[in-house]
């Protein structure tokens, strides 16, 4: 049996609460759905797509675009958060393919699809330019020619200028009171990379239950990311800007070639 990644067992901790990183998933899903949905109609210029979310999670992106008529597939390398998401599109009438799988590995035909999506800074889990290449050439390789790819990621450009040790923290709405989540930062001393312990603490009664996960991130700058987009095989880089954009996150998209 093959041993779980550092980054499948992070996922797999915090399926159960992944959606208490929201303040309210539902409208999350919808407002991160209308933006993407916006994008990928107007890069591809159809009304339903063959998109590929490659990096899934619980759901909250390839559910939305289910439900605004795209055909969706869903990977990850958490089995847990595959199964939570089967759950939440099966409860939601949404028709979702799902598959566990590595960015680095996608098992697909080549150009399969008319999109892929990797967002909420999932690609910079990949500590190595080997590994961000050998994803960025996957994404390509399951693109068919003039396919779109769509990939947000936190805006490192800001965050290196301050390289800050901590997130403020966030609240989600229970029925008895509020979920608290927020995160510690350690700066790797290449100061380009960094541990996060990612905190949420949820009312227990009286008391609070607190959850520690811990994971590890590269700050993919716009001009890096920029550039290993191109070497994988793709043109027309645009980035969109989260006050801009709709999205929560910076967005890159490119078009396959």
């Amino acid at each position: 049996m093959s041993e779980v990644s550092p980054v499948a067992r992070f996922y797999d901790q915090l399926t159960p609460d992944y959606h208490l990183v929201y303040a309210d998933w539902e409208q999350s899903m919808e407002r991160q759905g209308k933006v993407l949905d916006a994008m990928i109609r107007a890069g591809l210029g159809m009304e339903r797509a063959a998109v590929l979310d490659c990096s899934c999670g619980i759901g909250t992106q390839a559910i939305a675009l289910g439900r605004r008529g795209h055909r969706v597939t869903g990977t990850d390398i958490s089995v847990a958060a595959l199964a939570r998401a089967a759950r939440e599109a099966l409860g939601r009438g949404v028709p979702l393919a799902l598959a566990a799988a590595d960015m680095r590995a996608l098992p697909f035909a080549d150009g399969a699809f008319d999109a892929v999506v990797s967002a909420d800074n999932s690609l910079p889990h990949l500590l190595t330019e080997e590994d961000v290449r050998a994803a960025l050439s996957q994404m390509r390789r399951v693109l068919r020619v003039g396919g779109l790819l769509v990939v947000s990621v936190r805006d490192y450009d800001a965050i290196l200028r301050s390289r800050p040790a901590s997130t403020p923290p966030q609240t989600s709405a229970l029925e008895r009171g509020r979920a608290v989540t927020f995160q510690l930062w350690d700066w790797h001393s290449d100061g380009e990379r960094y541990d996060l312990e990612h905190f949420q603490l949820v009312p227990d009664g009286s008391d609070w239950t607190v959850e520690v996960r811990r994971t590890s991130y590269w700050a993919l700058t716009r001009r890096r990311l920029t550039g290993f987009v191109l070497e994988a095989g793709f043109a027309e880089p645009q980035w969109r800007a989260a006050a801009r954009n709709g999205f929560f996150q910076p967005v890159l998209t490119a078009r396959a070639v």
